[in-house]
């Protein structure tokens, strides 16, 4: 079977990070390639956040090369609204002959708001960003949507992860 590289993008808090571990879950071997968690392990990462996000990527880019090779999915769950990352992972996915999936899943602009300030306000580590940088980024991946025309939304409901983790599913399947 076919590995498959599977870009989960989304503003923050639309429940990228949940639906990428139920996939790794349902699909042993699977790498779930949370980049913000690479980037956590870069020593003073809050000193220089934007160069640590670069490093935490190239990162994500060898370890998603060397596990495709061994020919297992990866999923990568990972806000993206400008272009290079998503170039990078889709070469890498051609590279390694595996078939390359660019997912974003979506909820309207409020829901987004709502819930990323649920989680701020519950979370062990605060947020990492401010509500109005969640708002720009929202509306920087909105725009950068049509110049990725080969990207399939999947809508999220809030409190509706099977039925968003089913629909991801019959999506993959259908681009197969």
């Amino acid at each position: 079977m076919t590995p498959r590289l599977i870009v989960l993008n989304g503003p923050p808090a639309v429940g990228k990070s949940t639906l990428a571990g139920c996939y790794a879950t349902d699909h042993p071997l699977t790498l779930n390639l949370d980049v913000d968690r690479v980037r956590d392990l870069i020593g003073g990462w809050r000193d220089d956040p934007g160069a640590a996000g670069l490093l935490a990527r190239a990162v994500a880019v060898v370890a998603a090369r060397a596990h495709l090779r061994g020919g297992h999915d990866v999923v990568v769950p990972q806000s993206v609204a400008r272009p290079g990352f998503l170039e990078q992972l889709e070469a890498v996915a051609t590279e390694t002959l595996a078939a390359f999936h660019e997912l974003v899943v979506m909820a309207d602009r409020a829901a987004v708001l709502r819930r990323f300030a649920e989680r701020a306000r519950t979370a062990a580590d605060p947020a990492r960003a401010e509500p109005a940088e969640v708002a720009a980024l929202y509306d920087r991946l909105t725009a950068y949507l049509a110049r990725r025309p080969h990207a399939v939304v999947v809508p999220s409901a809030e409190g509706a992860v099977d039925e968003t983790y089913r629909l991801m599913l019959t999506h993959l399947d259908a681009e197969e």
